[in-house]
């Protein structure tokens, strides 16, 4: 599917079908692809297959990498259709097995709160960002549909703000605060006569649309390539040719580094970084019919794996794990705050 295919002429079943294919031809991606076709399989409203596809990703030998997140989305898919005792136990087992990830927490959540299960659901959500978010200097981005859930279900249910909510607040950027978006009341106003009160629950409903389409929208990023020691010596020695772009490892670091700090700089949003590998790369220069010895390859490559889903956002927050693999933080490594 295009990025720019309207939602409404898109034939689910037939992209559901095209991603089960693609899944059969880079099987180091089958997990993104797989779940991809589900989505499609759901909006069609064949959420029988997509369970089947949920159930075949679970039964993989090949592992995981993200379990938790797909037994969320075979619970919140279950429900959907009558299997409301299933889908319960699958849930108390995604709280139980306290992901790190926040995508399984605010599935699971949301299921229950679109289910009316209010009390559920806002525990799930506290428990969540207590776990996630205790200590925490800045909640990443990941992290904030958990807040604005959280801070949504307290006030359906008349709760006052606490300091998760405070939380909530400071992260929200839209021009209608969080309140006001989450107001109960606000349903009656869309029954309003009075041209004021509908105008500016519309003003509200388009603030909130554009929050649900940023949470939702997931643009192929501007992707640099990245290939780990190993295997950009195993590419080295099997493509000489290619030593005039990666004249050493550690230039090779410093210019993606460098790279996506002056693309930030400019203004590129949505930046990442895709690991290479020799086998991958390789095969992906068979299917463009040409040499992986021919440079002009290595961007269209790392496009290629961002189009599947491999790339990881950047920068890291400071305290995590740095980009490059080193055991280091990347506030220590390649990402030190300026002096």
């Amino acid at each position: 599917m295009r990025p720019d295919t309207p939602a409404e002429n898109v034939d689910h079943t037939a992209e559901a079908a095209r991603l089960e294919r693609t899944a059969g031809l880079y099987p180091e991606d089958a997990e993104a692809l797989l779940l991809r076709a589900a989505a499609h399989l759901e909006l069609s409203g064949d959420r029988p297959e997509a369970t089947t596809l949920y159930d075949r990703l679970l039964s993989s030998t090949d592992g995981l990498e993200n379990p938790h997140l797909v037994r969320a989305l075979k619970a919140s898919n279950l429900w959907e259709y009558g299997h409301e005792a299933e889908a319960r136990a699958i849930i108390e087992g995604v709280r139980a097995a306290s992901p790190r990830d926040p995508a399984p927490w605010v599935i699971v959540a949301e299921a229950l709160e679109n289910h009316d299960e209010l009390e559920a659901a806002h525990d799930t959500f506290t428990e969540a960002v207590r776990h996630l978010l205790t200590g925490v200097p800045q909640p990443p981005q990941p992290a904030h549909p958990l807040l604005f859930g959280r801070h949504r279900v307290r006030r359906m249910l008349g709760k006052a703000h606490d300091e998760w909510d405070a939380l909530a607040d400071s992260v929200h950027s839209l021009p209608v605060s969080l309140d006001e978006l989450h107001d109960p009341k606000r349903v009656w106003s869309l029954g309003s006569e009075n041209p004021a009160e509908l105008e500016a629950e519309i003003h509200r409903l388009r603030a909130e649309l554009g929050a649900y389409r940023e949470a939702l929208s997931r643009p192929f990023p501007v992707a640099i390539l990245h290939w780990p020691a190993t295997e950009l010596t195993e590419l080295l020695e099997a493509y000489p040719a290619l030593e005039t772009e990666y004249p050493s490892h550690e230039a090779h670091l410093a210019t993606i580094e460098s790279a996506l700090r002056e693309l930030a700089s400019s203004g590129t949003p949505n930046l990442g970084i895709v690991t290479g590998t020799v086998p991958s790369y390789e095969a992906f220069a068979a299917s463009e019919l040409s040499s992986p010895s021919d440079p002009t390859l290595l961007p269209q490559y790392a496009t290629t794996l961002a189009a599947r889903g491999r790339a990881v956002a950047w920068p890291p927050q400071q305290d995590s794990a740095c980009w490059c693999g080193s055991d280091r933080p990347y506030g220590q490594c390649h990402g030190p705050v300026a002096a």
